[in-house]
């Protein structure tokens, strides 16, 4: 009977053991935000694999997110993808393109050299597989595939040209908007490239430009959102959002989602509006700080939707998730990043200033990998570096030696990242010095290294299966 008994007992504690290992388990796996709520681990979204059966808590929210983290976890991606990056993006949002090129360079289309352009945020038009872009005196240039110019057209006077007008292009069906930084915004003929109205505004224009229907939508220097009709330019309705003293360094970025525009501006203020009316929905600040200094230093991502949030992040250590219907706040996290996120189905991608790889769950804020791109390419050791027309691998060393290394500081290198893509199975991420990354988005490993140049260059842009990167000079055409 003892020995019945004892038996019986011991295999009870066992399974309360088990039982309790089991529980204490789950807590663990939903605090890191890897729960079937989220929907990460269903087979009908994207699906994280874990190698590391070791999966710490996430980060609290009070800490900068500044270290690896789950760097063993695996991810592989199913979700659906997207064939171009660039057309008709009206909520930012690329998600997960359809691009694994082998990155040879195929053809460069040149122009004349513009100036400051680290200052400058291009966007490139696409029109029937022809390339639409700028020069540094306000000449548009239409290219053909082959790089041949199909037409070229500027419509700035001689003083105007002196000024080297920066310009910012959109386009609908048939027709080309052209805004500046002179206070002009003007539309061409698609097709032959024949101006069809002109305008001057009172203020600088300082945004992206969206067409919708019959309408097109941009931000000027006074933080106004002006309305206009893409026919003959004729300003519906306008809505000021912000003080009009605090003007931005960064351009601000607008999103379109059934019939209601979001956007940003200098101050970090999220409005919402009607197209039709321009009524004011909704208005929700995200700096508290009144002071002049502080706003003006203050540098926003482009802000991006997945039709239920706006995401978006900035300079001073801030992501932000937004109720798209409401503008209420839904979560934050310490991320410091000034690049455009991605969101594929409930993954945020993201990279900070200093170069680490943020992978995130939209429905909670939680962390789910961090990943050093940047900090573990030392001499000799780590990822390659290759020119464009050169098939060798060399050993990559970015570090500045004359930096002194604080204590328990790690001694990160100078680039920052410029823009990136998810693609089919690589992220590609371009930096200030003209480097193209190409990292592994199951690991989270940096692949290797293209040199595109030693200065500057634009966010990739991808459509049918090329990608695009635009430089000072020219546009680099890769396969």
């Amino acid at each position: 009977m003892t020995s019945k008994y004892s038996h019986k007992k011991e295999s009870i504690e066992i399974l309360v053991s088990n039982f309790l290992r089991y529980f204490i388990l789950l807590i663990l796996l939903n605090n890191c935000s890897l729960d079937t709520k989220s929907g990460i681990w269903t087979d009908k979204k994207d699906l994280i694999l874990v190698e590391n059966k070791d999966v710490s808590a996430v980060f609290t929210k009070d800490k900068l997110l500044n270290k690896e983290f789950n760097v063993n976890l695996k991810i592989k991606l199913t979700s659906k993808l997207i064939n171009n990056s660039i057309a008709n993006n009206l909520t930012n949002n690329n998600g997960r393109i359809n691009y694994d090129g082998e990155l040879k360079k195929i053809s460069k289309f040149k122009f004349s050299k513009i100036d400051n352009f680290k200052y400058y945020e291009p966007e490139l038009i696409f029109e029937s597989g022809n390339l639409i872009f700028n020069d540094n005196k306000g000449s548009i240039i239409k290219f053909d595939p082959n790089s041949r110019i199909i037409w070229k057209k500027n419509y700035y006077n001689k003083q105007e040209k002196k000024l080297k007008p920066v310009l910012t292009l959109g386009k609908s069906e048939k027709t080309l908007i052209v805004a500046d930084n002179i206070s002009k915004n003007y539309a061409l003929n698609l097709k032959n490239g024949n101006l069809l109205w002109s305008n001057y505004n009172s203020s600088p224009f300082n945004s992206q430009i969206k067409t919708y229907k019959d309408k097109f939508f941009i931000i000027d220097f006074d933080n106004i959102l002006r309305c206009f009709l893409i026919k003959d330019g004729t300003e519906l309705w306008n809505v000021k959002a912000g003080n009009t003293f605090i003007k931005s360094q960064k351009k601000h970025s607008i999103i379109i989602v059934e019939n209601v525009l979001y956007f940003n501006n200098s101050t970090g203020d999220i409005t919402a509006v009607d197209i039709d009316s321009g009524v004011m929905l909704w208005q929700t600040p995200t700096q508290n700080s009144t002071i002049y200094e502080d706003t003006f230093l203050l540098k926003n991502s482009n802000i991006v939707s997945n039709n239920k949030m706006i995401i978006f992040s900035n300079n001073k250590n801030e992501f932000y998730s937004i109720d798209l219907k409401t503008g209420n706040l839904k979560w934050k996290q310490n991320i410091n990043s000034s690049v455009q996120s991605s969101i594929v189905n409930n993954l945020i991608f993201t990279i900070t200033n200093e170069g680490f790889l943020m992978i995130i769950n939209s429905e909670t804020g939680g962390i789910v990998r961090i990943t050093d791109i940047f900090g573990n390419l030392k001499k000799g050791k780590g990822s390659k570096i290759r020119l464009l027309s050169d098939k060798r691998m060399n050993p990559l060393y970015f570090f500045d030696k004359k930096i002194k290394q604080k204590e328990n500081e790690t001694n990160r290198p100078k680039f920052k990242p410029n823009g990136f893509i998810v693609g089919k199975n690589n992220i590609y991420l371009t930096t200030d010095h003209g480097r193209l990354f190409i990292i592994n988005i199951e690991s989270g490993k940096t692949r290797s290294i293209i040199k595109i140049d030693n200065k500057k260059i634009s966010s990739p842009f991808v459509l049918n299966n090329n990608l695009f990167l635009i430089k000072d000079d020219s546009i680099i055409k890769l396969d």
